[in-house]
Formats: structure tokens, sequence, C-alpha cells
């Protein structure tokens, strides 16, 4: 087998304990895999609700912040989530919230060794997305209720 002096191969290329060299297989990328299939999707939407999530709780923080900072403080935020800009972030992170907690409970699942055929994972992708959307109304419905 000869060995190209490509740099791109260089990280492609091995060498046995005697000393002959050998082609590394590629691992597949993002080309191989089919974006609509909902394990793919629903895997990459875990972890973009994951970031959003993270960068949400800085206006948790901030929230705490103003609170703790008195009372001006606390009106200028109190003023950002009740406005309507504010009440759509905070909408949208309770989606996000609820996704990527159903989400991370099916991965606990398949941690567990449950629900590895592929019925189930389609089975369960469309349960984990069907309660995201009700467990959000069901949230800003008993919000509503509570605030009024």
């Amino acid at each position: 087998m000869s060995i190209e002096n490509n740099a791109r191969d260089a990280t492609m290329v091995g060498r046995r304990t005697d000393g002959t060299a050998f082609r590394r297989p590629l691992s597949p990328h993002l080309q191989v895999y089919d974006m609509f299939q909902i394990t793919s999707g629903m895997s990459i939407a875990h972890r973009i609700t994951g970031t959003i999530w993270a960068v949400g709780l800085l206006f948790l923080v901030w929230w705490l912040v103003a609170a703790a900072s008195g009372p001006d403080a606390f009106a200028t935020a109190q003023w950002f989530f009740s406005s309507f800009i504010g009440i759509l972030v905070l909408f949208g992170l309770s989606a996000v919230a609820w996704y990527h907690t159903l989400a991370g409970v099916r991965h606990l699942m398949w941690d567990s060794g449950y629900g590895y055929d592929i019925p189930t994972v389609q089975k369960t992708g469309r349960i984990v997305l069907i309660a995201t959307g009700v467990m959000t109304v069901l949230t800003w419905f008993i919000a509503i209720i509570a605030w009024a």
C-alpha cells in the first residue's frame, strides 16, 4: 500500500506494530445523515435547546440581581418581562426548558438500555414533541390563571 504525501491524508494514515502502513477508516460526517429523520433532528435540537437554556438563565440572573439591587432596577426588569418581547422570551424559554427536559428523560431511558428499536425511537420522539407543546401551553395557562 502506498502512502500519499498529501497533508489532508496524514491523519488517515497509520502504522501497525510491525511498521507496515495502513489507511484508517473515515468517520461519517454530516453529509451521510438525513436531517429530516426524527432522531437526527431531535438530537440536534436537544443540543441547541441546551445552549439556549443556558443563555436563557442569564435572564434569571438579571431578574435576581435586579431584585437584590433595589426597586428601580427591579422595576426595569419587571417592565421588560411584562412587555410583549419579554413575554415572547419567557414563552420561548419555557418551551425550550420543557423540550430539553423531556428529551433528556428520553436520553436517560436510552442510557438505561430501553427504547433503542426504531419504532420506539420514533414513537418517543413524537411523544417528546407533542408533550413539549402540551406542557408549554399548560404551564402558561396555569401561570395566567395564577397571575390574574
